[in-house]
């Protein structure tokens, strides 16, 4: 059912926008691309550069966010973790911040090197470096302590987004408003580079990530419990952190920020299918890409031929949804809920 929904939900995105593409135009299109001749009309071409590698980046981001979602809330054992907690976003956010405010003081020989991959190149390092900062400092004595990754992600992200704000009061007009839109992601500048890259990646991760399912399984049940079974709660961590900062990076650098779709796809799923990692999983891939598609529709038809940013529509929506399925987890937690 949820890639039957997935498929439909595709289909109606790639179709609608500003230029309406019929399936006639999809088909002819990708004919003559396979043929190496180039689009016949202006349907064809936005069809074929313009909507389906945004679609595609769509789906493969809102994907890479809800299994991210499911692996950190696994990982931190509450069902109420989002994926950028440990400060990824924050410092992908700050990164861009700062080439959209100082790129002019950047040299000609390396903004020609880089070219559209400054940003995202920047944001990704912004990423790695927040997060390696969190890790850090929640080490003790070898040892990592959940409790001090929540703590000290916290911190991170807040001084991460002091920065942001620094970056934004010093800024003229037109960075400021870059600063913003980034901030609240976007898709319009998806290209088939960017597929490629974040497809690559969020390919290999999700391998490497189902392969933890079992042990994130056995991590619900304690850390004591879970050595006693065999697993190795440290190395577990390392790893789920090290996937979790991979996929959340390579997104975030390319698309910007973007909220809740990471804390509701696994939210909804655990509470339909249960709390078993190897079903959560490819389960919130699907979904995560369905709903992310569907959004990026809204955001594209609500103002249409303009465009409303993204995480305008992914937090407008999530909120009042995560309400209620917060009211929902306390109604059914004496019940068992999710026992983590």
């Amino acid at each position: 059912m949820l890639i039957a929904l997935m498929v439909i939900v595709i289909t109606c995105a790639i179709m609608f926008g500003a230029v309406h593409v019929s399936p006639p135009d999809m088909y002819l299109s990708l004919k003559h691309f396979f043929n190496g001749q180039n689009p016949a009309n202006i349907y064809e071409g936005v069809f074929i550069q313009l909507r389906l590698p945004r679609v595609l980046l769509c789906a493969i981001t809102g994907a890479i966010l809800a299994v991210s979602g499911v692996l950190m809330q696994g990982l931190f054992r509450n069902p109420i973790v989002e994926p950028g907690l440990v400060g990824t976003s924050a410092g992908a956010a700050l990164g861009a911040s700062i080439v959209f405010v100082m790129a002019p003081a950047f040299s000609l020989s390396l903004k020609s090197f880089m070219g559209p991959l400054l940003v995202p190149v920047v944001a990704f390092a912004g990423a790695l470096l927040a997060t390696y900062m969190v890790y850090s400092l929640a080490k003790n004595a070898k040892r990592i302590s959940i409790m001090s990754l929540l703590l000290i992600g916290i911190a991170v992200n807040a001084v991460c987004l002091s920065g942001t704000g620094f970056m934004s009061y010093i800024a003229r007009d037109p960075q400021a408003r870059s600063i913003t839109f980034w901030n609240l992601g976007t898709f319009s500048g998806a290209s088939w580079q960017q597929v490629f890259i974040v497809g690559t990646v969020a390919a290999v991760i999700f391998i490497l990530a189902l392969r933890y399912a079992k042990q994130l399984n056995t991590l619900l049940l304690g850390e004591e419990e879970a050595t006693y079974l065999g697993v190795n709660p440290d190395k577990l961590k390392r790893r789920i952190m090290l996937l979790n900062t991979a996929m959340v990076s390579v997104a975030t650098a390319f698309v910007g920020v973007i909220s809740f779709m990471g804390l509701i796809v696994p939210h909804v799923l655990r509470l339909l299918i249960g709390s078993d990692n190897k079903k959560l999983l490819p389960a919130s891939m699907i979904l995560g890409a369905t709903l992310l598609v569907l959004a990026d529709l809204c955001a594209r038809l609500l103002l249409a031929p303009a465009e409303v940013p993204i995480g305008i529509i992914t937090s407008l929506v999530g909120a009042p949804v995560f309400i209620i399925l917060l009211k929902r987890f306390n109604l059914v937690q004496h019940q068992g809920g999710y026992n983590a």
